[in-house]
């Protein structure tokens, strides 16, 4: 920051762990102002939880050792799940692990690219859904890129953290667990917080373009 720069606006974001997989949380509106039809389809939403994983595992009601080893071993499609929150996530994912981030605006929106980035377009920049999610009131979109064994769900939410300055490498990322040792690390060192209190989305420069239970092994 220069000298006699105003501080950036406070932007609070959550990473949840259910086990196995971790999902990113932001509030509603700004990634709405991106993605409209999520507005369309999650109207009340105060927050929405972005979670990006193989197609074929994510979308199964029945998990098999062979649909996991699949997904891992060779290249898929991918897919990105949605799920819209009333309130926040440590008060709505009740037994899952919940970290809270304090991005500034920059940070916070280069996060939203990437959530953006992690859903299949159009040329009419649409998103295309595939179908209700696997809890609460959700949603699946087809996703962007191929899932494998080095570009694991995990994997994405790493590069989501890192992508808004988190000091993590989502290159030794695997497991859920290091992603929430990663946050845990950076609070410890001083290098993030909780925000003082929540900020709108009006402060933020404008972007626009012209539970129940969870499976853990997901």
């Amino acid at each position: 920051m220069t000298a006699g720069a105003q501080p950036s606006p406070a932007m609070q974001v959550y990473v949840v762990s259910h086990g196995w997989h971790t999902g990113l949380v932001v509030p509603a509106d700004t990634i709405s102002d991106r993605l409209p039809q999520l507005k369309t389809r999650f109207p009340d939403a105060d927050y929405i939880e972005f979670g990006w994983g193989d197609h074929s595992f994510y979308t199964a009601r029945e998990i098999t050792v062979g649909l996991a080893l699949h997904s891992i071993l060779i290249p898929t499609d991918s897919v990105m799940h949605a799920v819209a929150l009333p309130t926040t996530p440590d008060n709505y994912f009740i037994g899952s692990e919940v970290k809270p981030l304090c991005l500034d605006s920059v940070d916070y929106l280069k996060l939203i690219d990437h959530i953006v980035s992690g859903f299949s377009t159009g040329s009419d920049r649409k998103i295309e859904a595939q179908g209700d999610g696997i809890y609460g009131d959700s949603q699946f979109y087809r996703g962007h890129g191929n899932y494998h064994l080095f570009n694991t769900c995990n994997k994405w939410t790493a590069q989501g953290l890192q992508a808004a300055g988190l000091d993590i490498s989502p290159w030794f990322i695997f497991r859920a667990e290091s992603v929430m040792a990663s946050i845990e690390d950076a609070h410890a060192r001083g290098l993030t917080s909780d925000c003082p209190e929540p900020r709108n989305q009006a402060e933020l420069p404008d972007q626009r373009e012209s539970p129940d239970q969870f499976d853990e092994t997901r």
